[in-house]
């Protein structure tokens, strides 16, 4: 006899944190270069007498990680495609990556759903940023020594339901520094619309950016 369960909206069933993927390669200390290169942490290089061997590093801000090693995945190397890395800029996480030496390709949207996994589709990625610079919308891609291929992907409001309103974070000072940039060019309209000084900024910043991560409609 088995029994599913199936969660409803606000319920919270176990959790299940996604904390590791592999990636699979031919050559172990070169993709540790590679990662190490990036700036992503080394969290684990651990070697046993069988053969097995497993590396583990951590982008920036991220709570999943990516491992790779021997005898770790039966995946041909190259294989793991289309992995995402959310950022808040994709402009600046673009020129990071450069400056510490991956091959990142230009800014680019899709010109059709789906376009930013078919790399050889000349026509289904439109240079430049999203319309708008609409949130989900802006990409810019690279590989590994193995061909493995990441994705940036800029995130700057989440879409509903995506994030608990109620728990708040940021990556990295660059990312607050982002939504507060944001939650300031809101406030200036909200201001223009009101004709008033708007004495409780604090209160209104803090609503903006926890209502934008979570999805939400900022303040009136």
């Amino acid at each position: 006899m088995s029994t599913s369960h199936v969660e409803g909206p606000g319920r919270q069933g176990v959790a299940m944190a996604l904390e590791a993927v592999v990636v699979p390669v031919s050559d172990v200390d070169r993709a540790k270069r590679f990662y190490a290169a990036l700036g992503w942490r080394l969290d684990a290089d651990f070697a046993f007498d069988n053969g097995f061997r497993v590396v583990q590093f951590t982008p920036p801000g991220s709570a999943c990680s990516v491992q790779f090693g021997d005898r770790i995945t039966t995946a041909p190397p190259g294989s793991a495609q289309g992995l995402y890395l959310i950022v808040s800029d994709i402009a600046a996480a673009r020129a990071a990556l450069a400056a510490r030496g991956a091959a990142v390709g230009e800014v680019f949207h899709a010109g059709m759903p789906g376009a930013q996994f078919r790399p050889g589709d000349a026509g289904g990625r439109v240079g430049g940023p999203a319309p708008d610079r609409a949130s989900y919308g802006s990409f810019a891609a690279f590989s590994d020594p193995d061909g493995n291929g990441w994705l940036l992907q800029e995130v700057t409001a989440r879409l509903p339901g995506r994030v608990d309103a109620a728990a708040t974070t940021f990556a990295s000072p660059a990312d607050l520094a982002a939504a507060l940039r944001r939650a300031a060019a809101a406030h200036g309209a909200h201001e223009a619309r009101t004709g008033a000084r708007d004495a409780d900024w604090p209160d209104w910043y803090a609503a903006h950016i926890a209502r934008e991560q979570a999805g939400g409609e900022p303040p009136s």
